[in-house]
């Protein structure tokens, strides 16, 4: 008991100990010191590596137990993923604790061996995020055909048969060239979704087809041949599906499907695609190429490449409600919030990111995958209701029912390719430009070759053992071994938190990988070199794609009747637009102007009439008379007598002249003489134009002169004796003298009242207003005091 109790005494020291110095590290400015010093930064690293490690063997030493799951810390974001099932060990080993405490008290009695092992294993909330077992066998190994990661050539179709083929399979397995100059397989469905027409139903509004209650139905499990015949003899007679996918990528390379959700309006199936003969669901194109269906998902733009990659599936006919959404303006485009509008379910996301290699499926993942299609088809006849009442079929451009079955054919026609590695610029989505513009880090020439070198290691390493880079190595890993340079593996592990079983055992390779790149990027090239060029390529890539849409643009086009009434989108007459990656969109007309200017790039305006003017705000109708030109307008105008010039000796006196008019000011009151003098200056402008007196004769410039100069004469006399009356007051000479010794002050204004001892009520009240400080109770008040600031919008203003 002593010895215990001693043990007992120097944990809880420690703890304390460890406790507060972790307390007194948190509380630090962290970022700070590492910005400050990277020493002190790799230090900082180096020991959460070496916690993460030793926490990590405390778990599965104590999840050893069968009625404890041991989770795995690989980095700090590990451990916010996993924190509910470190929960779980350490409350396990807690509740073990207190009844080893109570049999060791005696409060209650051992059980007995016998007793023992008759007690049922404790039950524990399975994990469905994770599997049961630390490792599932990759199920890839078993596939017929196993994945290739090696190939670099154009990816040709999976398909050994072509349903509902408007175009021979032969004529589609015909391969061109790229614009990198690589060969590739066209779309072998190409022609038929762009000729696809769209039933006449999805332009009509009709009352939604309720689904089938969700706790009093179940799925179909598919995972025999016999069960997908049975599955596809069913789907033949329906007129909608939905489909989802549920894909994994964190243990693959490329990634795989590994399941597949389809349901109609009264049955749902849920299709394993993890089997050996998975291949074999290529009969499925018979219902997905089938136009005489329509195929519904959620949010298709990776679906429709995973489909062609793994099965050799194609979709004719897609209604994809992500872009509806978009068209509807709601504030979220998930499945999550649609099931939460129409249907008033609640999806449980978390399990998204769930591992699908999980077999047998967990009720819960099982149920999560048949609500993403059981509810699909309801929500797509409320969104199609939405898109038909809001649209205006005889404007393009406010036609969302148009806009959405074309956004969903463009997506229905992309294609797979091999992801292709480029060393030099580092394209594509696995390349090592993306990774390196995510973050701000500035590398030497030998730390971005130390870089380049290690992403290219992790991706053929990644391609070898079927494995994802990021598994193997994250990337953070990535950038700390770059900024490090690591020439051991002893340095090599402190610089990684975490170092994974692939890697590990190819330590040594990596290191090697590191020296050589470290002494070649002495002589190597600037990242910002780099990064500059690939910008500049990318800019010439993207010009010579405009170019190219502006002179297909400019081809002209036959023209095509105009349909009076609603008609299906048919895109029969030219491909979808297409879009150059990373180009901004631009919008096909102005906020003001409409479709009145063309934006593409290069082309001659056109000349055009009224009736293409279709602004998009209202302006007053336009008339004839607006655009009139003046000179053409002829207006009867008074005769005017030819003006000649009289001198000046021969002129007749003013009294006698008929073409002089005085202008005089109006009014009848006294006036004084500032205002006298006033009247005179502003009667004699500098203007002769309007002058008092306007001769309609001529005038030499220096009379005008001595006129001008005459007139700012007496405006200037005018002022001055504006003043001076205003002084002297001469209108009112019977005025008294200001006595200043007896006029009240502002000091002593109430000595009178004090002597007389009366007031004036109105002089009282008139007095009682005056306070200097008045104005100072008008500026706005401060919060009170019951009020409290806390984090987040300030209480002192309500904006």
């Amino acid at each position: 008991m002593d010895s215990f109790k001693t043990l007992q005494d120097s944990i809880s020291a420690a703890l304390k100990s460890t406790t507060h110095s972790a307390t007194r590290i948190s509380g630090a400015d962290l970022a700070f010191q590492r910005s400050l010093n990277p020493d002190a930064g790799d230090a900082l690293d180096g020991q959460n590596a070496r916690l993460l490690r030793l926490a990590q063997r405390l778990l599965e030493n104590a999840a050893a137990s069968p009625d404890a799951v041991g989770p795995t810390l690989s980095d700090v974001e590990s451990i916010d993923n996993n924190w509910r099932a470190v929960v779980d060990v350490i409350d396990s080993l807690l509740e073990k604790a207190d009844t080893s405490l109570d049999e060791y008290t005696g409060v209650v009695k051992r059980l007995s061996p016998g007793a023992d092992l008759a007690m049922p294993a404790a039950k524990t909330r399975p994990n469905p995020a994770r599997p049961q077992d630390k490792f599932i066998d990759k199920p890839q190994l078993s596939f017929i055909h196993k994945p290739m990661n090696n190939e670099t050539g154009g990816f040709r179709p999976l398909m050994s048969t072509k349903p509902h083929a408007q175009v021979p399979l032969a004529e589609c397995l015909k391969t061109f060239k790229d614009s990198h100059g690589r060969e590739q397989y066209p779309h072998p469905y190409q022609t038929e979704i762009e000729k696809y027409e769209y039933p006449s139903t999805l332009y009509e509004q009709s009352t939604p087809i309720p689904y089938q209650p969700f706790e009093k139905t179940s799925a179909t499990y598919v995972d025999t041949p016999e069960a997908v015949a049975l599955m596809l003899a069913e789907l033949k007679t329906a007129r909608e599906i939905a489909v989802d996918l549920e894909h994994h990528d964190s243990r693959t390379y490329i990634g795989m499907v590994s399941l597949m959700q389809i349901s109609t309006r009264d049955k749902d199936w849920i299709v394993d695609t993890l089997k050996p003969w998975r291949r074999q669901l290529e009969c499925l194109n018979e219902v997905f190429a089938d136009p005489n269906i329509l195929k519904v998902l959620q949010g298709a733009y990776m679906d429709i490449i995973w489909l062609q990659r793994d099965l050799g599936l194609y979709v004719v006919g897609l209604f994809d409600t992500y872009h509806a959404a978009r068209a509807l303006g709601y504030p979220s485009a998930g499945l999550g919030y649609m099931l939460d509008k129409f249907v008033n379910f609640k999806a449980q996301k978390q399990h998204q990111l769930a591992d699908w290699r999980v077999r047998p499926l967990t009720p819960e993942l099982f149920d999560y995958a048949r609500a993403d299609t059981h509810f699909l088809l309801y929500i797509f006849d409320n969104i199609r209701n939405e898109l038909v009442e809001k649209s205006n079929f005889e404007d393009p451009e406010r036609n969302k029912v148009d806009y959405v079955l074309q956004k969903s054919k463009e997506v229905a026609l992309q294609r797979y390719e091999h992801p292709v590695y480029d060393i030099e610029f580092g394209s594509g989505r696995s390349g090592w430009y993306n990774v390196l513009t995510r973050v701000s880090v500035q590398f030497d020439p030998q730390q971005f070759a130390v870089f380049r070198a290690v992403h290219k290691w992790r991706d053929d390493l990644g391609r070898k053992e079927d494995e994802s880079p990021l598994f193997i190595l994250q990337n953070h890993g990535l950038l700390s071994i770059s900024r490090a340079m690591p020439e051991d593996k002893a340095t090599l592990i402190s610089t990684i938190q975490h170092v994974s079983h692939i890697l590990r055992p190819n330590m040594d390779s990596l290191v090697s990988v590191i020296r050589e790149a470290k002494s070649e990027g002495l002589h190597g090239p600037d990242m910002n070199v780099t990064l500059q060029r690939i910008s500049d390529k990318r800019d010439a890539e993207r010009e010579k794609n405009l170019q190219q849409r502006a002179q297909s643009a400019s081809t002209p086009v036959k023209a095509t009747p105009v349909v009076s009434k609603p008609t299906p989108l048919g895109f029969t007459a030219q491909h979808p637009p297409s879009f150059v990656a990373g180009e901004t969109p631009r919008a096909t007309n102005s906020q003001f102007w409409g479709s009145l200017w063309s934006n593409k790039p290069n082309e001659q305006r056109r000349s055009f009439s009224s009736q293409d003017i279709n602004l998009a705000l209202p302006l007053p109708p336009l008339t004839a008379e607006i655009f009139a030109d003046n000179k053409h307008i002829e207006e009867p105008s008074p005769s005017l007598t030819k003006l000649t010039f009289i001198p000046k000796d021969e002129r007749p006196a003013e009294d006698e002249r008929t073409d002089i008019f005085v202008v005089k000011q109006l009014g009848g009151r006294k006036r004084k003489l500032g205002e006298a003098a006033e009247e005179s200056a502003e009667t004699s402008t500098l203007d002769p134009m309007v002058d008092d007196e306007i001769m309609l004769d001529e005038e030499d410039s220096d009379a005008i002169k001595r006129k001008e100069k005459a007139a700012r004469k007496a405006a200037k006399k005018a002022k001055k004796e504006k003043e001076r009356a205003a002084a002297l007051d001469y209108d009112n000479e019977d005025d008294e003298v200001f006595d200043y010794a007896n006029a009240p002050s502002v000091l002593h204004a109430r000595d009178a009242e004090r002597k007389t001892g009366k007031k004036d009520r109105k002089d009282k009240k008139k007095d009682a207003s005056f306070n200097p400080y008045a104005k100072l109770a008008d500026v706005p008040k401060g919060m009170a005091r019951s009020q409290k600031e806390k984090s987040g919008k300030s209480k002192t203003f309500n904006s």
